[in-house]
């Protein structure tokens, strides 16, 4: 059945087309002297044809050969004017489209001077508006067929992956830089992406990084190696880890502690506490014997050896018939009473 259009115009009540085809398929009979109905934030495109004739922005308009030249071959004086024809009109929504997602389907490669070759993913938001409506909907909704708004962003997603990948690649060398400066990344992609979002006639408003990590797995090994140098004495550590649960086997109530499993971890944490405890204690024993012995320099290579050695543990120099300074470890003069390097008496 045809269709005429006397009035056309089109109402967006949900905002999520970006743009919207009047008649959506095939083409409908109007007439010079129409009315055409353009909303704030809209721009109306004629097409007759196949070809674009001209691009309405907000406002009434009513069709005449003056601002639709190119209808002048198709009104004749046998139709008074009013020679019907047929045209498809497209609606551009130009109101700025905020939230959109981005992210990284599958993880990208990077290259990480501290961990070598390793794969990330990122993700984040944006906001775009229609600047070029004509220029759209020749390249995007006429090529591609591409309408609503998740169709759009499905279709630069790639593209805003792709260019930040780049970006990365040649401005960073390892994803421990990367946090504290999302608001720097997020500036220079912006300028690369939005050259391809110009070239289909839109306009990258805004472009925001929230998160680029590593594998699981990379930030498990990422976690270890900070709890490494967190924990300081592992053998002080232990005792703690060990005391705690005991603890917290102690102090469940019809839990585990109830059961054979939880007795059998108490049993066994107890009965490996003394034993971490005791060699606990020899380390320190041992430190302390260490710095209870006396030592002294050797004259010959300037070694720390102990002050009743014979001969020098790193060079093997006969020290017995040397004397040395028990202050500053300095050989002195076999008769001397002070020492001449720093004035101790001598015994």
């Amino acid at each position: 059945m045809a269709i005429f259009l006397d009035v056309i115009e089109f109402l967006d009540d949900e905002g999520n087309e970006v743009v919207h085809r009047v008649p959506q398929s095939g083409s409908a009979d109007t007439s010079v002297g129409s009315q055409l109905v353009v909303r704030e934030s809209q721009a109306a495109i004629f097409f007759r044809d196949g070809r674009s004739l001209d691009v309405f922005g907000p406002g009434r308009h009513t069709l005449t050969t003056a601002n639709l030249p190119l209808l002048k071959k198709v009104v004749g004086a046998a139709f008074g004017g009013k020679s019907p024809f047929r045209v498809e009109v497209y609606f551009v929504n130009k109101k700025v489209f905020t939230n959109a997602k981005w992210g990284t389907q599958e993880p990208i490669p990077f290259r990480d001077k501290d961990l070598k070759m390793i794969r990330i993913r990122a993700n984040g938001i944006y906001s775009y508006q229609v600047e070029q409506p004509q220029l759209f909907v020749n390249k995007i909704v006429g090529t591609e067929n591409i309408k609503d708004r998740m169709e759009v962003e499905d279709f630069f997603k790639n593209v805003i992956v792709s260019r930040l990948t780049d970006f990365l690649g040649e401005t960073y060398s390892t994803v421990f830089d990367l946090p504290q400066n999302y608001d720097e990344l997020s500036t220079g992609a912006k300028v690369r992406i939005d050259e391809d979002f110009d070239k289909y006639g839109l306009n990258l408003v805004d472009f925001y990084i929230r998160s680029i990590t590593p594998p699981e797995e990379v930030q498990k090994i990422i976690d270890e190696r900070t709890g490494m140098g967190v924990v300081g004495d592992l053998d002080r550590f232990t005792q703690f880890q060990a005391a705690k649960a005991l603890r917290d086997a102690a102090s469940q109530e019809g839990g585990a502690a109830g059961t054979g499993v939880g007795v059998g971890a108490g049993i066994g944490m107890g009965a490996m506490l003394p034993g971490m405890m005791q060699k606990s204690a020899e380390r320190a024993q041992k430190l302390e014997k260490e710095k209870s012995v006396g030592v002294r320099v050797c004259p010959k290579c300037e070694g720390t050896i102990p002050e009743d050695a014979k001969f020098c543990l790193n060079c093997g120099a006969r020290l017995e018939t040397d004397r040395f300074c028990a202050e500053c470890g300095k050989q002195v003069p076999s008769d001397a009473k002070f020492c001449p390097n720093c004035g101790e008496k001598l015994v």
